[in-house]
């Protein structure tokens, strides 16, 4: 009901250190009053002798999450997303006290309308028997919520209906993840995050540019090498050695399933918990699919006339033949290793621009106190780290906005994906360019000792390293 600190879980008061009520909040209770929720919930707990010992559930929390777009699209309002999950909770808890809460406000003001459901574990009244029910008991008083998954699959078919029905948005909540994020890597991150940008303060006090701005997890840090290996990998066995040579990553395979070693880390972690793209059958089938690109690729550009001598005895003409597609193939790996780094140029400044639009976002609330507080100098003593983290963030994204407005956030990340899938591109046409390139090199070398001639050649891997 009333306004708290995300970072500090602390609440927020105004200059009369009064709480602060939040701007649209509602709440309702079902099979019981929502202000005595707590004392209601123990009526059935006493009197069916569930909910003593400390390490019972007591309690389940489901949240529905509307995004932005419903608001300013499809007119969802506080109001209607409240009754939505009345709606909701009566239909898939029927029996149990639940206690429904809607605010307008989700994580770092991100517009997002929050449904937050609350039932007590323990069912109070009998009701009729439902399709989803499982056991002759999940319709009877007395008997604690029982969650399975086909009940969780239930669960998510039912929000899915009901958000067709009223035209918002929906994604698929059945088909497994690309990328999983848990809610408690979620947080790890924001955490992370926070204590990284308190370190930089003291780097940007001193000058100094700090090495790191962005804090992964380590499952990220295993996505974006996996990402990055597999788009290159024509098999298993290439995946796994290119895993540990750059990122000493290791890859374990049981019963054909994948699991990945990271270096800070004792143990493995699944494929499955990462999200689809990081299983074993996607990879294995994205393999293949560049081993054949790999093997097209080739057939198109070896030369017709060494194709068509290929099986006779080396004529002289094959020398210059080869010279040309050599240096024919060196000046293309030359131009997408320039490709791909312009690429790597503009994501890091995206990458940038979203790490600092998400730092304003993350402390504009506690800034905008502190342009209300009085005295001011307190509230910045005590609020130091968060108004520094905002003034910082605002400066950059000032200094790099052409117009003075701060970006998108919408925008950046779509502008992200787009130039992800060119840096995708970008990166396998340039190794297979310096691949092949190489393979020519080998080729050209031995022709020159077959017809005893020396030539003065450079690969790419000579010249220049590699920024694969």
């Amino acid at each position: 009901m009333f306004q708290y600190d995300e970072s500090t879980n602390k609440p927020i008061l105004n200059e009369n250190g009064e709480l602060i009520p939040r701007k649209e909040y509602f709440m309702d209770g079902i099979n019981c009053d929502p202000f005595t929720f707590d004392m209601k919930c123990r009526e059935p707990n006493t009197l069916y002798h569930k909910n003593k010992s400390y390490d019972e559930i007591k309690s389940h929390h489901y949240i529905i999450s509307f995004v932005p777009k419903d608001a300013t699209e499809n007119g969802l309002t506080g109001e209607r997303a409240q009754q939505l999950g009345i709606e909701y909770a009566k239909k898939n808890f029927p029996g149990h006290q639940a206690l429904v809460c809607t605010h307008m406000d989700g994580h770092n003001e991100s517009g997002n309308i929050h449904v937050h459901i609350v039932i007590n574990s323990l069912r109070k009244y009998d009701v009729e028997r439902q399709d989803f029910m499982e056991r002759t008991c999940d319709s009877h008083a007395g008997y604690k919520h029982h969650v399975s998954k086909d009940y969780l699959i239930h669960l998510k078919q039912s929000l899915m209906d009901m958000c067709r029905r009223e035209h918002l948005h929906q994604v698929d909540l059945l088909t497994p993840a690309e990328k999983k994020i848990t809610d408690w890597e979620y947080h790890a991150k924001r955490r992370g995050q926070k204590k990284l940008n308190e370190r930089n303060i003291q780097i940007f006090a001193d000058d100094l540019i700090p090495r790191k701005t962005e804090f992964q997890t380590q499952k990220e840090i295993l996505r974006s090498a996996i990402e990055d290996t597999a788009s290159r990998s024509r098999s298993q066995e290439d995946f796994q050695r290119l895993l540990l040579e750059k990122y000493n990553i290791k890859l374990k395979v049981s019963q054909g399933r994948f699991s990945y070693h990271h270096p800070e880390r004792n143990k493995y972690i699944t494929g499955r918990m990462l999200g689809t793209h990081y299983k074993e059958d996607y990879l294995l089938s994205l393999f293949e699919i560049n081993a054949k690109e790999q093997e097209s690729e080739k057939k198109q550009i070896i030369p017709k006339e060494y194709k068509a001598e290929i099986k006779s005895p080396i004529p002289s003409k094959a020398a210059p033949t080869l010279e040309d597609s050599f240096s024919d193939i060196k000046k293309q790996a030359s131009s997408s290793r320039k490709d791909l780094k312009s690429i790597e140029d503009k994501l890091r400044g995206i990458n940038e621009q979203i790490h600092y639009t998400d730092q304003y976002l993350a402390n504009k609330s506690v800034y905008q106190q502190f342009c209300k507080s009085k005295p001011k100098g307190q509230f910045r003593k005590e609020h130091s780290a968060e108004i520094t983290l905002y003034e910082t963030a605002r400066k950059f994204l000032k200094e790099h906005s052409a117009d003075g407005k701060l970006p998108s956030m919408k925008l950046l990340k779509a502008e992200k994906e787009r130039l992800l899938q060119k840096k995708k591109e970008a990166r396998n046409k340039y190794h297979y360019y310096h691949d092949y390139q190489k393979e020519l090199h080998t080729v050209c070398s031995n022709v020159d000792i077959i017809l005893g001639q020396t030539h003065g050649r450079q690969t790419e891997k000579q010249k220049s390293t590699d920024i694969s």
